[in-house]
């Protein structure tokens, strides 16, 4: 295999297992070149993931250490980014009754929700996620995006216990926009005990459903590692249940009757090196 071969290959297959640990043996066993060769190229392939803003190469030293793809969006691609979906939102034909904006169509677009998830991986690239967790149905795409990134699984809240599912264990919480309860549910064999939940949502207002999230995972003595939410409202400030998370945009002076909206970027990109 020429060089310029071997390069594409590593390449491609450390884009395909991101946070997976690759040993130096395995490359050079699976593209027969000599180790010496082998670091070399991935010295390369380090200096281009870095130079493209798309992540780096994370070397684990030891016997059994080797390299992992760490995917990462350097802040100036992602305040692009950011700033091309707040024009996006900011059309003044997305505005629904109560101050909700439609974006079912941005969260069909494969390419808008990959990236959101990089977006939202770089930001919780550090904090030892283990699962994502989200409740259906909009946040479903948001979260496989950002579990393809982080290398995790997902696992999905619902309204409804389903029959295929098993066993579950549900809650009732109380709605932060409408001040209904509510319950969610969740299988028993979703989590183990201790894990660290990264919890993604598409929308928020005062935070009840994400809260109700929370308070699920402390059935399975799981921990919040993050929370991260595509758009929030600001006008439910005061009676916000949440404190801590990372939003990607956030949504002021949204008024259906008078047709007026403005978009600006969230805080994550604060947390963004």
């Amino acid at each position: 295999m020429k060089r310029s071969e071997r390069l594409v290959a590593m390449t491609n297959h450390l884009l395909d297992h991101p946070r997976e640990l690759v040993s130096l043996p395995f490359f050079s066993s699976t593209y027969e070149a000599a180790k010496s060769s082998i670091s070399e190229d991935l010295g390369i392939i380090n200096q281009m993931f870095q130079k493209q803003g798309v992540g780096y190469l994370q070397t684990v030293s030891g016997a059994a250490g080797g390299v992992k793809y760490i995917p990462q969006f350097s802040k100036g691609y992602s305040e692009k980014f950011v700033n091309q979906l707040c024009e996006r939102l900011e059309d003044p034909a997305r505005l629904l009754p109560g101050g909700y904006l439609f974006m079912s169509d941005l969260l069909g677009e494969p390419e808008t929700v990959r990236n959101i998830g990089r977006i939202f991986a770089s930001a919780f690239a550090e904090r030892n996620v283990d699962v994502v967790m989200t409740v259906a149905t909009k946040g479903i795409p948001l979260a496989y995006a950002v579990a393809q990134y982080l290398n995790v699984p997902v696992v999905i809240a619902r309204r409804d216990p389903k029959v295929t599912e098993g066993s579950t264990v549900s809650i009732n919480y109380v709605s932060g926009s409408t001040k209904k309860i509510q319950t969610m549910v969740l299988t028993k064999r979703s989590l183990t005990e201790g894990s660290r939940v990264l919890i993604i949502d598409d929308f928020m207002k005062a935070g009840g459903t994400i809260n109700g999230m929370k308070n699920l995972l402390a059935e399975f003595n799981a921990e919040a590692a993050g929370i991260g939410v595509l758009a929030e409202a600001e006008d439910e400030e005061e009676d916000r249940v949440v404190d801590e998370f990372l939003s990607l945009v956030q949504i002021m002076n949204a008024d259906d009757r008078s047709g007026s909206i403005r978009v600006t970027p969230g805080n994550l990109l604060e947390k963004l090196k």
